[in-house]
C-alpha cells in the first residue's frame, strides 16, 4: 500500500515480540501514537490469565537487575517514519458501535483502547494489560507494555554467558497466577516469591550462584490505592556484580480475586539506578487508564 492508504488498524510496526502483537492506527499518511489489543486477543483475555500469561511468565522468569533479556533490544517505542501498512486496515473506530472516528481516541495524550475493559496504553508508563496496572518509565529506560509490563536500563553483556543480554534495573508485573502462586495474600505471596525472585534474576545460570542474602524489607505498602506488601533482599553472588531484589505484590485495582506480582532486581554498581528509583518507581504505579471492569469484577 502507498501513503495514500485509507485508514486503519494495522499490526504495529513497532512490535518488539513482547506479548500480543498490538495494532496501530494508520490515519491515510502517517502511523499515529494510537494502539489497541487485536480483538481476538482482547476476547482471550480470560483464557490467557486462566492458563499462564506465557509473555509475563518469560519476562518474569528472568527478572532483576542481573536478568538475562529474553526479548530483543529494541526500545519498544514505534517509528512514525515506519512503512506505511501493506495490509487491508482492520475496521477502525468510526466502524464500530460507539466508535468516535479518532482512531483510537485520546485521553490527556494517552491512546485509548477501544476495547471495553482493557486499558489504554500510556506515553510514558509500560501496561500491563492482564493485571490492569501501568509502571512509570523513568526518564532514560525502556518500557514495555503487553500481556505482563516491564522497564529496564543499563544493558550489558551478562557475566556467565556474554551472548546473553543482562541490564542494571529491570521491573516487571504479571499477575500471580502467572506464576504459578497460589497463596491467598499479598504478604504470604511476597514472602514465598522472594526466593524465587532472587534465583531467577541471580542465579546460578549467569551469576553463579547465591551465596548470601541480607533481608532489608518486610513491609506493608500502598500501591495503585491497594494495599500490598513488599519484601527486599540483598544477595551476594558467585560471579559479577550483586544485586538488590524486592518482590511487591498487592491486589489488582480493577480486577477481582487477582493478586499482582512486580519483580524488580538492581546491580549494586556505580552505573546502576539507585534503589531510591525503585521507590519512586513503587510510589508511580498506577491503576491504567481506561480499564474498566470485565463481569464479575470490581473496579
Amino acid at each position: 500500500m502507498t501513503q495514500t492508504s485509507p485508514p486503519g488498524w494495522h499490526p504495529d510496526p513497532g512490535y518488539t515480540g513482547f506479548g500480543p502483537r498490538q495494532e496501530r492506527w494508520w490515519d491515510g499518511t502517517q502511523w499515529t501514537d494510537h494502539l489497541r489489543v487485536p480483538p481476538a486477543a482482547a476476547r482471550s483475555r480470560r483464557i490467557r490469565i486462566g492458563a499462564g500469561i506465557t509473555a509475563a511468565v518469560v519476562v518474569l522468569a528472568a527478572v532483576g537487575g542481573g536478568v538475562y533479556l529474553l526479548t530483543n533490544d529494541s526500545d519498544g517505542k514505534s517509528d512514525n517514519v515506519a512503512s506505511s501498512p501493506s495490509a487491508s486496515p482492520s475496521p477502525g473506530p468510526d466502524r464500530r458501535p460507539g466508535g468516535n472516528g479518532d482512531g483510537g481516541g485520546d485521553r490527556d495524550g494517552g491512546s485509548e483502547s477501544p476495547e471495553q475493559g482493557l486499558p489504554e496504553i500510556e506515553k510514558g508508563y509500560a501496561t500491563d494489560l492482564a493485571s490492569g496496572i501501568s509502571i512509570p518509565v523513568p526518564d532514560g529506560w525502556k518500557g514495555e507494555s503487553g500481556m505482563g509490563a516491564g522497564v529496564t536500563t543499563g544493558s550489558y553483556a551478562c557475566p556467565g554467558d556474554t551472548e546473553q543480554k543482562c541490564v542494571r534495573g529491570g521491573v516487571f508485573s504479571a499477575p500471580a497466577e502467572a506464576l504459578k502462586l497460589k497463596t491467598k495474600t499479598a504478604k504470604a505471596t511476597a514472602e514465598k516469591d522472594i526466593e524465587a525472585n532472587a534465583d531467577e534474576s541471580y542465579g546460578e545460570k549467569i551469576y553463579g550462584g547465591i551465596t548470601s542474602h541480607e533481608e532489608l524489607k518486610s513491609e506493608s505498602v500502598t500501591v495503585a490505592g491497594q494495599q500490598g506488601y513488599r519484601v527486599r533482599w540483598k544477595v551476594v553472588t558467585k560471579n559479577g556484580d550483586d544485586g538488590y531484589v524486592e518482590s511487591l505484590v498487592f491486589p489488582s485495582p480493577v480486577a477481582k480475586d487477582m493478586l499482582v506480582v512486580v519483580r524488580s532486581g538492581f546491580d549494586i554498581n556505580a552505573k546502576a539506578p539507585s534503589l531510591s528509583v525503585l521507590d519512586d518507581i513503587t510510589k508511580g504505579i498506577k491503576a491504567a487508564s481506561g480499564a474498566g471492569s470485565e463481569p464479575g469484577t470490581t473496579a
